[in-house]
């Protein structure tokens, strides 16, 4: 029997758990249909907040803030089943060492063109990081006062108005 060669990605130090991935179908529908649409030279991606449903439909705590969750798709125009497996291998590595970034409550979904495959894999990563980043800003409510800046210079209206 041969021996098995050694994998060209190293074994995640800490695999992503299970509750950090899209699973269902109907996940990836609401995303799609309730979501955003981007695109990168690698990628497109999709996003969208997720909301306060549980499972089977009843409303969680308003306290409660369901963590983010990444799915990735490889559909069959991106090659046979070892082209599409090695995308989804280098896919969820950039996943897995940039999650960090989806500190909302949001779900992604990243479709991977078919340069992934021969793409440098820090290329894959930069690509992944920026869907993330792009995601969590785009979705993250704006905070108060931000960009709220007076065109006076600084003066106040009262003080314009004492003199």
């Amino acid at each position: 029997m041969p021996a098995r060669t050694a994998s060209p990605l190293p074994k995640p130090a800490v695999a992503l758990p299970r509750d950090a991935w899209l699973r269902k179908h109907a996940d990836y529908q609401r995303v799609y249909r309730e979501g955003k649409r981007q695109s990168l030279p690698l990628m497109t991606y999709f996003f969208a907040p997720r909301g306060l449903v549980g499972e089977v439909g009843q409303i969680k705590d308003a306290a409660f803030v369901p963590a983010s969750r990444v799915g990735i798709t490889a559909g069959r125009v991106l090659g046979n089943a070892v082209k599409r497996n090695r995308i989804k291998r280098r896919m969820r590595e950039a996943v897995r060492l940039h999650r960090a970034e989806l500190t909302g409550s949001m779900d992604v979904i990243l479709h991977p063109r078919g340069a992934v495959v021969d793409a440098p894999f820090s290329e894959v990563e930069r690509d992944v990081l920026r869907a993330l980043r792009a995601a969590q800003a785009i979705s993250s409510p704006p905070k108060p006062n931000e960009g709220l800046r007076r065109a006076s210079g600084g003066a106040t209206d009262q003080n314009f108005h004492d003199n």
